[in-house]
């Protein structure tokens, strides 16, 4: 299951690459490069979260074992 981190990091990724599309299609080299920036940010983001999700599991399991 994603967490919170993980799903802005993909909405980010989603928006930078939109900006991207528009700012080649208007000829923007500014609104381009914003859109590769934000893409950059998200998938940070996605990597931390999944990052952070992978932590919450491994404390899961343990709680899991310790508490048999």
């Amino acid at each position: 299951m994603w967490n919170r981190d993980e799903m802005r990091g993909k909405a980010d990724q989603a928006k930078g690459r939109m900006k991207q599309g528009v700012g080649d299609l208007r000829n923007d080299q500014r609104l381009h490069d914003e859109g590769v920036a934000d893409e950059a940010a998200g998938k940070v983001e996605e990597q931390i979260g999944k990052g952070r999700r992978k932590v919450g599991n491994a404390i899961k399991d343990l709680g899991n074992k310790i508490g048999r």
